[in-house]
């Protein structure tokens, strides 16, 4: 079994929704066709795909479905956490009985069998000092550290033991290493990986943080900065083996 994670698919199969990303410059032309193609030569059944959120342009769950859908073909189960454009993301309860290889993960945890990791997630949001955060964000900020902390709470009740994969769409710190709330608690809970995406561009690459700091890996994994190829981040078949970004 491996974990590869992409973030910010930006579905819209839907036919009623018109959003062709290919307006948004290099590394979206055929976004969607290329990730298929892509995703069935390198991943398998019994492979974990990690998509921390921004994967539909639908504003309700029924416009958002199609892509679902599309996604529920593809091999391997994926693990969904939400973004800022994931507007038809409610009733996680439901949400959660549609497929049996789509798990829509919110304020709990996934744990592989057999694995030795669990994995959990969370939207996160802009922090203290980020460019995009302003005063309006404070109690957004406040109420995405409780749901990380609740994922976290979750994994360590599952799986105390296992190494801990965590998923935010929003990077949680800047290059430099910013301590952030963010970084505070997965560093309290000795989380081992944070994928996250969001930033689109090669201007704004630069702007997360990435590779280690202070024992957690943290990798982009935004579709365009991929190359619209799912990144290796686990291979149980050499588990002590760190799988780290660029």
């Amino acid at each position: 079994m491996k974990i590869y994670a992409i973030s910010d698919l930006h579905l819209s199969f839907n036919e009623n929704i018109d959003k062709p990303m290919d307006v948004f410059g290099t590394g979206w032309e055929n976004h969607a066709e290329r990730l298929r193609a892509i995703w069935k030569e390198y991943i398998n059944e019994e492979d974990i795909v990690l998509v921390p959120g921004d994967i539909s342009w639908g504003l309700k769950l029924e416009e958002a479905m199609a892509d679902f859908d599309w996604l529920h073909l593809l091999p391997g189960k994926k693990i969904i956490s939400k973004g800022n454009h994931d507007l038809w993301w409610s009733r996680i309860n439901y949400l959660n009985t549609l497929y049996d290889d789509i798990i829509f993960l919110q304020n709990d945890c996934y744990v592989p069998e057999d694995s030795g990791i669990v994995i959990t997630a969370s939207r996160g949001w802009p922090y203290p000092g980020s460019d995009e955060y302003t005063e309006h964000d404070e109690k957004i900020y406040a109420r995405e550290l409780q749901r990380l902390r609740l994922g976290l709470d979750a994994a360590k009740a599952k799986a105390p033991e296992a190494d801990i994969i965590v998923c935010l769409h929003y990077p949680p710190s800047d290059p430099s290493g910013r301590v952030t709330g963010f970084t505070e608690i997965l560093e309290e809970y000795n989380v081992r990986k944070c994928v996250y995406g969001h930033l689109h561009g090669h201007a704004a690459f630069g702007r997360g943080i990435k590779g280690k700091f202070r024992g957690i890996d943290y990798q982009l994994v935004s579709l365009d900065y991929l190359g619209a190829q799912p990144k290796l981040i686990y291979d149980s078949q050499d588990p002590e083996k760190e799988v780290v970004g660029r």
